[in-house]
């Protein structure tokens, strides 16, 4: 049985549990040999990619630091020879009103965010020409904001705008990049949201169920990143079950 990502090498940060780790699994199964970037211990997804019929490889980075991601891109091209696809999930961010976030709170979403995915896109970019995808994850919270989360909804936002410029300027090189915007309740968003705002968000969705990291969220970025997709570019796929709400 062969996979519409056969032959082709991921990267996805962040991706040692909930939505990423949903992303890595999706990918392994169709074919893709999956490197995991994170600082948190990655041995679970690697064990899920193999129990999928993948191969998988991890080692920690911190996203901030520019170095530390260009070494481990050339270390993935060193193993596998290239990069193909590049889904740019993890962000940290502080929780709290804005006038009491310090310079380090604000600097964090930031840093871990839009800095690190365009990072990761610039340490790419020469084995993404002709035919690499890139996946960006958004949120819902752009739109409608969210009090208390002003860092988290700033820092989406950017990546909102890295995702759209870049689509611009490397669709000419064969490279697209796509975003989505995803509602899963994983350990991130249970360490952000209680169970009743868990709950209020579940009563104004559409479809009044989280969506599952793999088989919702991992196979439609599975289609960003596949043949069926080659056309598509600059485009946010909404995975929230009609809310937009949170991600």
């Amino acid at each position: 049985m062969t996979g519409v990502l056969d032959g082709r090498v991921a990267i996805v940060t962040g991706a040692a549990r909930g939505v990423g780790r949903g992303i890595a699994v999706a990918l392994a199964r169709e074919g893709a040999r999956v490197a995991v970037a994170d600082v948190l211990s990655a041995d679970d997804v690697l064990a899920d990619v193999e129990a999928a019929g993948g191969e998988a490889c991890a080692a920690i980075c911190d996203i901030r630091d520019s170095a530390q991601v260009d070494a481990f891109v050339a270390a993935v091209v060193e193993r596998w020879g290239t990069v193909d696809v590049l889904v740019n999930n993890a962000i940290a961010t502080a929780i709290g009103p804005l006038h009491e976030l310090s310079d380090d709170d604000l600097l964090l979403g930031f840093a871990t965010g839009p800095l690190a995915s365009a990072y990761f896109m610039r340490a790419c970019f020469p084995h993404l020409r002709d035919g690499g995808r890139v996946v960006n994850l958004r949120s819902g919270t752009e739109q409608n904001g969210l009090p208390g989360y002003t860092a988290y909804v700033a820092a989406k936002a950017a990546v909102g705008g890295l995702t759209r410029a870049a689509a611009r300027e490397w669709g000419r090189h064969g490279i697209n990049v796509n975003a989505v915007v995803p509602f899963a309740v994983s350990e991130g968003t249970l360490s952000a949201l209680d169970d009743d705002q868990v709950a209020g968000v579940l009563r104004q969705l559409s479809i009044r169920r989280p969506g599952d990291p793999e088989t919702d969220i991992g196979r439609a970025v599975v289609y960003l990143v596949g043949p069926d997709s080659s056309y598509v570019t600059g485009t946010t796929l909404m995975l929230d079950g009609g809310g937009a709400f949170f991600s």
